[in-house]
């Protein structure tokens, strides 16, 4: 069985449904499952509704009414007919949520969040296998929480394993072409759950790995894995070949290849990712699977931007060893910091950390008790794997180097 992931810039508008129906036609779709993310930028105006809902009750009539409004005029422009069943499948989804929104009683907003921001998902899919059955390529749609079993960890729920296996092995036919649903399980109490950061690639893997699926692809709006991000570098280059362990290093670092969580269950069975073009869907993109390194063995370059860059000495001039760098990492932790660099001496300690909390102003303040404090903030973290003098030089040039560290196939820089 092959796991095919559709993400939001696939199905964003019309076109890009129509587009999936041309991908599938293309590369077949016998003993497919399909999941799909919502549409566009819906679960940004989900988000929006959940926010009306918190902090300003009089705007949540109108966030609503855009999701409607989006998604009305996707339906508009792929069926004919405004009688088609599809109309009031979507009216039963959105009188769903605006019924939660009334009767909801609790005050956790992670619980209220998962609740309705699900519901972008359960839209898109529902869209998506209609104009399928329209086109006489028949789906079977699939409500994916009854299948991935997840704690009440709300908007970062932990999958259970065994009951999710139970469901999958025992409700999923195999033999048809099968829409279903990213990002989203259900708990205990069959309450909405989601799973975190890149989730409908999540749901894929694990989809994939319960039904021991041959390959799992990711339909992208780039050729595959490049070797830089286009936004930022001129030139790059598809990576045709990666190892489950080089495209972990590569998101360690803050490459937004694949996510670590994505490729866990996949290694442990083998089974291969393809990062493939859905404007071009004959091209080979990317695999990643078992073997070494990457192909071509080019330097790869990850950029994160707006950091902050502390350098820490004691004040006494006394060792910065263990009891101290334990407290100061208690200190980033209780902060909400992102460590993504450090770097020690006897007496100094630097480390480059993402503020993305703003919680920088109180930890400056607990450190300064203890320690002499320089920081700079705005500063950005370069990373090269594979990295060469040239590849080197092309960061450097022009830019002042504040910090450096490189181990045998990894360089860092943070640069002003």
């Amino acid at each position: 069985m092959k796991i095919f992931k559709f993400g939001g810039a696939s199905v964003k508008d019309a076109m890009g449904v129509k587009n999936v129906v041309n991908v599938l036609q293309q590369v077949g779709h016998t003993n497919t499952l399909v999941v799909v993310s919502a549409m566009g930028k819906t679960t940004n105006a989900m988000e929006d509704i959940v926010n009306a809902y918190f902090k300003d009750k009089a705007a949540l009539p109108a966030a609503i009414q855009e999701v409607i409004d989006f998604h009305t005029d996707i339906l508009n422009d792929l069926f004919d007919n405004t009688q088609h069943e599809v109309y009031g499948k979507v009216k039963v989804l959105f009188d769903e949520v605006q019924g939660f929104l009334a009767w909801n009683k609790s005050p956790k907003r992670s619980f209220v969040y998962d609740q309705v921001v699900g519901y972008g998902e359960l839209l898109s899919t529902t869209i998506l296998s209609a104009y399928l059955n329209q086109v006489n390529i028949q789906s079977n749609w699939l409500d994916v929480r009854e299948f991935i079993k997840t704690s009440d960890n709300y908007r970062d729920a932990i999958v259970d394993w065994d009951k999710t296996q139970e469901k999958i092995t025992a409700g999923i036919d195999k033999s048809k072409l099968n829409i279903t649903q990213g990002f989203l399980g259900s708990d205990d109490n069959n309450f909405t759950t989601t799973l975190g950061r890149e989730g409908s690639d999540y749901s894929a893997a694990i989809l994939a790995y319960c039904l021991n699926a041959t390959e799992v692809t990711i339909w992208k709006d780039v050729p595959g894995v490049l070797n830089a991000d286009p936004r930022y570098f001129e030139e790059t280059q598809l990576l045709n070949k990666i190892s489950y362990r080089e495209a972990i290093e590569l998101a360690f670092y803050g490459a937004s290849v694949i996510h670590p969580k994505t490729l866990q269950p996949l290694q442990r069975k083998e089974i291969p990712l393809r990062v493939k073009s859905f404007l071009n869907p004959l091209d080979a993109g990317t695999t990643v699977g078992k073997g070494e390194g990457i192909e071509p063995k080019v330097p790869c370059f990850i950029i994160k931007r707006d950091l902050v860059l502390m350098k820490l000495s004691s004040l006494d001039f006394s060792f910065i060893v263990e009891d101290s760098i334990s407290e100061l990492f208690k200190l980033l932790h209780d902060h909400k910091m992102k460590v993504d660099l450090i770097q020690n001496s006897a007496i100094s300690f630097s480390v480059c950390v993402d503020n993305k909390f703003d919680q920088l102003p109180d930890l400056l303040n607990k450190l300064k008790g203890k320690f002499k404090v320089n920081h700079q903030e705005g500063v950005s973290l370069y990373t090269i794997r594979h990295f060469n003098a040239k590849a080197i030089d092309s960061i450097q040039n022009g830019k002042e180097i504040l910090l450096e560290q490189r181990a045998k196939e990894t360089v860092q820089l943070v640069v002003k």
